[in-house]
């Protein structure tokens, strides 16, 4: 008797269940609504290049662009060309720029214009016949939440949103969800109503980033971490987006919104939510939302607010060597506004696993340098044997995720100072993804278009984690909202004096990245 085998499964290059081997979109198109604002030329336009460079698109893939500009289809391509030209991440090359702008089309009109998305839908369906899209098209909204109800109807008006077996329609939805709870919850009613939950996906950017994932990858591949990962071991948690940049040509749009609203709804609850989730029975989608659901249903504040709560406004100062002017000398911004540029808040998760471990989670503008991390503080040895001179410079151990910028990861421990004496003093061992890897990390929105294209979920909050981070949210700002003025922080600083009380109390203090 003869062994045969099949090759499909001993050749891992050919095993389309490999795991390592990138996956490629199938015939599709991507129509992006808004696509002369900021952020489609800085970030979707070079990302969508970026995939296709990579050979992540297929050779059908087409880009439309709908807006009020008077464009035609060769001017739509010339800002396309002059986008990637200024932000890919991937070297320019002409053979791939070519086979990629064949697919461009631009269709002009507003939102509420019958006639443009009737248009549309005729370009979609040209698309179909001439370049084998085969009927599948995401919407990608990047627009003001206020115009999704609008563009929503229309391509249910259209038929555009309509789905089949053998042809899916998506809808990507950008920051913000909401205000509130109440506006998050009439939001997904107004999208669930022309798009199922499971062809919705809402981009939270930070999740698309390689250190994020990684987060995952530390904690379920490695047993190193995982007796060490509990209110056992660990003290608190900090949690930290900070950026050294004002709000300058944004603060028209920022006034009433908000760093809690803009970064710790979203961001920070959703990087608590993996660094405080169980392992999941698998890496499905709907295995991995379940754990993030469990986390943020079982978070709670800190009470009382406002004593584990602090917020600011930065005033002027100096921005390394340059001075900066405050926030309320920033033009669009009104004199009386109560919207924080900084703030901190302290949660707790009721599980066995982190009962009584504070979340401590902060953001701000102008503050001492650009950088978002984790850092899970441990605890104190319970006994030391030195003499309390060894050890005056030894701090707490820590392990800290740095999602940006230099992305890696570093453990803080105690060693032994070189020479004749006992002196005990803090020292890192750091995992840096530049130095480890020869590839470059691929930009967020490259990973989460493709997600989108390929109908990969794991990375997109639902409704349910939305709705609970308001639930989570909302007391601090409703709180806020009756205790007057913010406080004033120097730009250039790590936030008001406030936020530091905020730690003294119980006996903490802010990591200075």
């Amino acid at each position: 008797m003869t062994a045969t085998i099949d090759t499909a499964w001993s050749n891992p290059l050919r095993d389309s269940r490999d795991k390592r081997l990138p996956r490629i979109a199938g015939p599709c198109s991507l129509v992006i609504f808004g696509v002369t604002g900021d952020l489609a030329r800085r970030k979707l336009m070079p990302a969508v290049y970026d995939l296709a460079a990579r050979g992540l698109l297929p050779p059908s893939f087409a880009l439309v662009g709908f807006a009020r500009r008077d464009w035609d289809d060769q001017d739509f391509g010339q800002i396309v060309h002059d986008a990637v030209r200024e932000h890919s991440r991937t070297p320019f090359r002409e053979e791939v720029w070519e086979r990629l702008s064949e697919g461009f089309r631009f269709v002009q009109g507003a939102f509420d214009d019958d006639a443009a998305f009737d248009q549309l839908s005729e370009v979609l369906a040209d698309l179909d016949r001439q370049r084998g899209t085969d009927g599948n098209h995401a919407f990608y909204l990047s627009i003001p939440p206020g115009a999704f109800p609008t563009v929503c109807e229309q391509l249910q008006r259209s038929g555009l949103a309509d789905q089949t077996d053998e042809h899916w329609r998506r809808v990507v939805i950008e920051k913000p969800f909401g205000h509130d709870l109440t506006s998050a919850q009439e939001l997904n009613a107004v999208v669930n109503r022309v798009f199922p939950e499971d062809a919705v996906f809402r981009i939270d950017h930070y999740l698309g980033k390689e250190t994020v994932q990684n987060i995952l990858a530390l904690r379920f591949a490695n047993q190193l971490f995982d007796p060490l990962w509990s209110s056992h071991y660990v003290d608190h948690v900090q949690i930290t987006m900070a950026e050294d940049i004002g709000l300058g040509g944004r603060a028209g749009y920022y006034d009433g919104i908000g760093a809690a609203r803009d970064v710790i709804q979203n961001h920070l609850l959703q990087l608590l939510a993996l660094v405080a989730m169980e392992e999941p029975v698998s890496f499905e989608p709907r295995e991995l939302q379940n754990e993030k659901i469990k986390v943020l249903s079982a978070t709670r504040n800190v009470l009382p607010l406002e004593l584990n709560t602090a917020r600011g406004q930065y005033g002027p100062g100096w921005q390394g060597s340059t001075e900066v002017p405050g926030l309320v000398d920033e033009e669009g911004f009104a004199q009386d506004s109560i919207t924080e540029t900084y703030a901190a808040i302290a949660v707790e998760v009721d599980s066995r696993r982190w009962a009584g471990v504070p979340f401590y989670l902060r953001t701000g503008k102008r503050l001492g340098r650009r950088v978002t991390e984790i850092a899970l503080v441990f605890k104190r040895a319970p006994h030391l044997p030195f003499d309390k001179t060894m050890t005056e410079e030894l701090g707490e151990n820590a392990l800290v995720i740095r999602v940006q910028p230099d992305e890696g990861i570093t453990l803080r421990f105690g060693s032994k100072v070189p020479g004749s004496s006992m002196q005990v003093r803090d020292v890192n061992m750091d995992f840096s993804y530049g130095q480890a890897f020869t590839e470059s990390s691929p930009e967020a929105y490259e990973r989460l278009i493709l997600d989108v294209l390929l109908g990969e979920p794991s990375l997109f909050p639902v409704n349910d984690e939305v709705e609970l981070s308001w639930k989570i949210l909302d007391p601090v700002l409703r709180a806020w909202a009756d205790s007057g003025r913010p406080d004033t922080y120097e730009s250039g600083t790590w936030g008001p004096r406030s936020a530091d009380e905020m730690m003294n109390r119980v006996g903490r203090t802010w990591r200075r990245p």
